[in-house]
């Protein structure tokens, strides 16, 4: 029995054992037992995951229906190197998140439909990259979303507006699973079987293949929350419990990005143009606008979760380039592309996990995740300000960090396309520049996101009473944090052996390990080694920092009672930066995109109207993809609605007059 059979077999097992103890364990213990069973389902999908990269093979099949009544098929189990690098990411991820709701979940957080639903919502999310064909697949992607909607309504009797993301939630993932449906419906018409051995060798051609990838990629991009179809996810991740927050972001959205690559490596690879032109904007859309939501937003998980778009569209642009550059003969540069995408999928996965348990951390400790209430928190909390502070080192992809390492890759294979050469042509010389740009721009906007999270949270003073008051978080919160922290560290140091393994999983080739732990592209003649550059770099800056100390200790000092402060003596939390105020270049900027609502009222004093005693002023950012495309959509189903209304008069025999018109309907459907 293989690695891989035994994680298999041991997921259903522990999902059921977590699902028993949420229900059968009192409120005193329930997230410590819980938390650890889910944690180890966690280890477990890992460990599938890890199976499946070294090779062995491994599958799982068993019968679903009602015993001697009916049979309903079966479901297989049999994950490739590729479904391995997502049971990976989803198995840490799920297991961090779990260790860290032992500590975090409290109150409604951890009811026993909380807990239920947690493992329900991670083995679902372990099947979709494991499926064996698409029933399977279908399967994993309902438990998934069942799971998911549970707990993203667990706080709906303390915050109302959980009750509103819930709603949204739900559309766009019934949206998402009726599009994959469809899409797979039109490639198995085509097939003989639904597996993806059967689906690959037959698959539709002409105006059948478009539809099936369109319906296929629209279905993928809505989970993935790449514009427009990304309105559910900067409502529903703010209002999730954090622990479920970081489950969502860092590692389910992510199967929307194993589901495009399964359809455009596997099931349709030799697509049209078309197709990678249609990727490529929806990708650079996603990045630019999402990044830009995120530098504006004072709301810290709200941002994290526009960062999120930001990221899954630099995972879609990358994958479009690939496919263009395919489409020309230039398999070198696209297998480099391909590789970022994998890395890209592994560094996000990493860092937005230490991201959103950081921001869960604050919350907990706070009873805040509005920026312009924080401050100060570093020096009372800093174990959560250095791990946070990591992981927003890799969401600006800066250097030693997971996210300059994916980047990077994901430049050189942008950089060294052929533009001009025998394999270019129009489309090619005009997409990658403007991509390079795309991808400049987003990385500039992220690096003063992330600047903005880190010194208005945690530099500076506290804001808020409760920012003043603050406290560090258990062990249980910090450590889950710690360990993600370093993921991100390590894979921005040694990045060689995950590039080797990213290649593997796509089958790409021409990606060699350098140096200490580094990563050679002989195809595009680059290479990074960011050990021996952080090495080099200590070497120049340990001496300048010995002699700097040394002089400074020599030189004469003077002591000062006060200190002129231009007239003032006493510093007030108000006089500091906000992120409202550190964001308002940005605003001014990008104005017209943006759109915010302002108001400003003015307090008279009692004595006289011409005396100002307050001025309140306040802005409101507003999505405009959801104000501009959705909200007309809803008044119109509204009035429809209110039409429909006038239907509904009582009568009996005018209902069941409905009923036996629509069986009419479905019956010539079913029968034509």
């Amino acid at each position: 029995m293989t690695l891989t059979d035994v994680g298999l077999l041991s997921q259903p097992v522990l999902a059921g054992l977590a699902f028993i103890a949420a229900l059968a364990v009192n409120d005193s213990r329930r997230s410590a037992i819980a938390g650890t069973l889910n944690a180890l389902l966690g280890l477990a999908t890992a460990a599938t995951g890890v199976g499946a990269l070294l090779g062995e093979p491994g599958s799982l099949t068993f019968a679903t229906g009602i015993p001697g009544i009916a049979h309903l098929g079966q479901l297989a189990l049999a994950p490739d190197r590729l479904g391995g690098i997502f049971l990976v990411v989803v198995g840490v991820v799920g297991a961090l998140s779990a260790w860290f709701g032992v500590g975090y979940a409290h109150g409604a957080t951890a009811t026993r439909a909380a807990w239920a639903a947690y493992p329900i919502f991670l083995w679902g999310m372990s099947i979709v990259p494991a499926a064996g064909d698409a029933v399977t697949f279908l399967l994993g992607w309902e438990l998934m979303a069942l799971g998911s909607t549970v707990l993203l309504h667990s706080e709906h009797a303390t915050r109302p507006q959980v009750r509103s993301a819930v709603l949204w939630y739900a559309a766009m993932t019934h949206l998402s699973f009726v599009l994959l449906l469809a899409g797979f419906a039109v490639l198995i018409a085509s097939a003989n079987g639904t597996t993806w051995e059967a689906l690959a060798a037959s698959p539709p051609t002409g105006v059948s293949a478009s539809l099936a990838f369109v319906l296929l990629a629209g279905g993928f991009a809505t989970k993935a929350g790449l514009v427009p179809v990304h309105v559910w996810l900067p409502r529903a991740h703010p209002e999730a419990p954090s622990h479920v927050s970081a489950a969502m972001s860092a590692a389910m959205v992510k199967l929307g990005i194993y589901g495009l690559l399964l359809v455009t490596l596997r099931l349709l690879p030799d697509g049209p143009r078309w197709w990678a032109i249609g990727l490529l904007v929806l990708g650079g859309v996603s990045a630019v606008y999402g990044i830009l939501e995120a530098s504006v937003t004072s709301d810290l998980k709200r941002l994290l979760a526009f960062s999120t778009t930001e990221n899954l569209g630099l995972m879609v642009t990358g994958l479009a380039v690939a496919m263009m550059l395919r489409s020309t003969g230039q398999r070198a540069v696209a297998d480099v592309a391909l590789v970022a995408v994998v890395l890209l999928v592994i560094s996000h996965a990493a860092f937005k996990t230490v991201l959103f348990l950081g921001a869960g951390s604050i919350l907990h400790a706070t009873g805040e995740r509005d920026l312009d209430r924080l401050g100060g928190l570093a020096r009372r909390m800093p174990r959560t300000a250095f791990a946070t502070s990591i992981g927003a080192l890799a969401a600006a992809a800066l250097p030693i960090s997971s996210g300059f390492v994916a980047e990077w890759v994901l430049l050189q294979s942008l950089v060294h396309g052929d533009t001009r050469g025998p394999t270019a042509d129009r489309v090619i010389a005009i997409a990658l520049p403007i991509t390079v740009a795309v991808v400049a721009l987003t990385a500039g906007l992220a690096l003063l996101t992330f600047v903005k999270v880190v010194g208005i949270a945690f530099l500076a003073r506290g804001r808020s009473l409760e920012a003043t008051n603050a406290h560090e978080n258990p062990a249980s919160m910090t450590v889950p944090m710690w360990v993600g922290a370093g993921l991100v560290l390590g894979l921005g140091l040694v990045p060689g052996w995950v590039a080797m393994v990213a290649a593997a999983a796509v089958g790409a080739s021409g990606i060699e390990p350098a140096g200490l732990a580094g990563v050679a592209l002989p195809s595009v003649n680059a290479l990074l080694d960011p050990v021996s550059l952080v090495l080099m770099s200590l070497a120049v800056a340990v001496p300048i920092a010995v002699i700097t100390v040394r002089a400074a200790r020599k030189a004469p000092r003077r002591t000062v009672d006060l200190p002129w402060g231009c007239g003032g003596v006493r510093v007030d939390p108000t006089m500091q930066y906000t992120a409202t105020s550190y964001a308002e270049p940005l605003v001014r900027i990008f104005d017209d995109a943006l759109r915010p609502t302002r108001d400003l009222d003015v307090t008279h004093t009692v004595e006289s109207d011409y005396l100002v005693r307050e001025v309140a002023y306040r802005q409101r950012m507003v999505d405009q993809v959801e104000r501009g495309l959705y909200e007309p959509v809803i008044r119109l189903l509204w009035r429809i609605g209110d039409q429909a209304r006038r239907l509904q008069d009582g009568s009996v025999h005018r209902y069941l007059g409905f009923s036996f018109a629509a069986l009419v309907v479905v019956l010539l459907v079913v029968t034509w």
